[in-house]
């Protein structure tokens, strides 16, 4: 509609719409312009580096992660790139040859969660089972109906000889299977 000079009902308003005149065309045309942008740009920091690795600076290599690897991009992500903008930046004020190496590589990290999850599920599944709570603990007090008594020979030996004894009614603890 735009490249048509007229409008339907045969009116032209292109000298009506007051635009300023710039030398930018009206198309941006980014897939052709970035090439181009970017040859013009070069690499900004080319001649700065060589001079540095000439003098021999300290290299600092900041190697960074994948990014969004454990889930949905959230503001901590943000928070993160932006501290690791600024070592890396701040690094390079110092003086030091910098490298920011991205990472991309998750090593398995989401099939490695994915398996961890099952593992938890199932820990959390024998941790309700009614076989888990049918084991009673350790007891500290005599079972209702029981012969033993605080005055016991067992109990009055072990304060002679300053060792505690384990009370009869009370079983080593067992282990899960």
């Amino acid at each position: 509609m735009a490249d048509a000079p007229q409008t339907p009902d045969g009116r032209d308003y292109r000298d009506t719409v007051f635009l300023p005149d710039t030398p930018f065309p009206m198309r941006g045309g980014l897939p052709k312009k970035e090439p181009e942008i970017l040859a013009a740009w070069g690499d900004l920091y080319a001649d700065l580096r060589k001079q540095r690795q000439a003098e021999g600076a300290p290299l600092f290599v900041l190697h960074d992660g994948p990014p969004y690897a454990n889930g949905d991009i959230h503001i901590g992500h943000a928070l993160n790139k932006t501290l690791k903008d600024f070592v890396v930046r701040s690094q390079f004020l110092l003086g030091n040859d910098v490298d920011y190496v991205p990472g991309w590589d998750c090593h398995g990290l989401p099939i490695e969660w994915k398996i961890e999850e099952q593992f938890r599920a199932k820990a959390a599944a024998r941790m309700r089972s009614p076989r888990r709570s049918s084991v009673r603990p350790a007891a500290t007090t005599p079972p209702a109906g029981s012969t033993c008594s605080a005055n016991s020979s067992s109990a009055s030996a072990s304060s002679e000889t300053g060792t505690a004894a384990t009370p009869p009614w009370t079983s080593p603890p067992r282990r899960p299977s």
